[in-house]
């Protein structure tokens, strides 16, 4: 029997294969994801009934819930999802070519950069100019120090065990800037500082969700296309190279995607840790090793883990309303140190 389904556009010119499994994972996704998607909905300081909010998104639903489901949850919910799958993809490709399950924006130092960035901005300039800037400032930050990372690694080419260690030390530098900065803060900076790194999306509004989706629906599809290179990485540089990939120039490309995803998901909702390291891993688990399957997959599920994390933060300690970050961290904390764990003797 068949595992794979060819696609094919009509003049023939493109074609590729596409896996049953993955097809019927990413069905089954997206129906969790639609259920969480309602329930998440549903539930708050005021309880609405699912099949209300079913109705109210179909456009024939309670005027009453409206200023709650359209203002309140709903872009909440949807930056939720896109944060997640652009850190769960941004984490697939650090993994992926660093060739270690430990990689992930946070640890090789990505999220540090914006972080910094995003510290000083709300500490030096947040007085200056408006707190609009902010993602811009966090989104400069990332691409700077990912800049500084690959100059710093860069020797006849950038190997990943080079890659990884220069950016797991840069990583330890900009969370030591970071706690600086606060420290010398005065409190209001830091207290808004504090809970920007904690990683949370309270407050979201449909500017929000339409300024960070462009950036899912550009850099995630655009990923796809380094999928056969990205499986050759895998097998080593030199392996790659004689398959005839240009190592340097599609590891640089792979990297600046990995960076535009992770530093557009920090901007707009703070430093969110472990998505990119647990998304990738529970990707593997359900469709292989394939890239091309796994980046919407990986996009999926970290959208899921941070809509569900934001959802239990705003809900189960009413009527506290906590950072989505911090349930992330209760679960990505004890996997990395199972990974570590797993993995000390490689």
């Amino acid at each position: 029997m068949n595992k794979y389904i060819t696609l094919r556009t009509r003049a023939g010119k493109l074609s590729f294969l596409v896996e049953k499994r993955t097809i019927v994972v990413l069905l089954i996704l997206l129906v969790l994801l639609t259920v969480f998607l309602v329930a998440g909905l549903s539930v708050g300081s005021t309880l609405i009934s699912p099949l209300e909010v079913i109705r109210h998104l179909l456009g024939a639903g309670n005027e009453d819930y409206t200023y709650i489901i359209d203002t309140l949850r709903l872009p909440r919910m949807m930056l939720a999802m896109l944060v997640g799958a652009a850190l769960g993809v941004s984490g697939l490709i650090l993994q992926g070519m660093i060739r270690n399950p430990l990689g992930s924006p946070d640890i090789i130092g990505v999220t540090g950069g914006a972080s910094v960035a995003a510290v000083i901005f709300i500490t030096y300039f947040a007085g200056t100019f408006s707190i609009d800037w902010l993602p811009v400032a966090a989104i400069a930050g990332a691409a700077c120090i990912s800049a500084l990372i690959y100059l710093l690694a860069w020797k006849s080419g950038v190997t990943p065990i080079r890659l990884v260690l220069i950016g797991i030390g840069m990583a330890a530098a900009m969370s030591a800037m970071t706690t600086m900065m606060m420290v010398l803060g005065d409190t209001v900076s830091t207290t808004q500082a504090y809970l920007w790194l904690t990683g949370s999306v309270y407050g979201a509004k449909w500017d929000d969700v339409y300024a960070m989706l462009p950036w899912v629906l550009v850099f995630i599809p655009f990923s796809l296309f380094f999928a056969r290179t990205a499986n050759a990485q895998e097998m080593g540089d030199h392996v790659a190279a004689g398959l005839g990939v240009k190592v340097q120039l599609h590891r640089f490309a792979l990297l600046f995607i990995s960076v535009a995803l992770a530093g557009s998901a920090v901007a707009y909702a703070g430093g969110i840790s472990f998505v990119g390291l647990l998304a990738p891993h529970i990707s593997r688990k359900l469709v292989g090793r394939s890239f091309g399957s796994l980046v919407p997959v990986s996009a999926l599920i970290g959208g899921m883990i941070v809509l569900l994390a934001d959802v239990v933060a705003r809900t189960a300690f009413l009527p506290s309303d906590l950072p989505a970050g911090i349930f992330v961290s209760g679960i990505g904390a004890p996997f990395f140190i199972y990974l570590l764990f797993r993995n000390r003797h490689q």
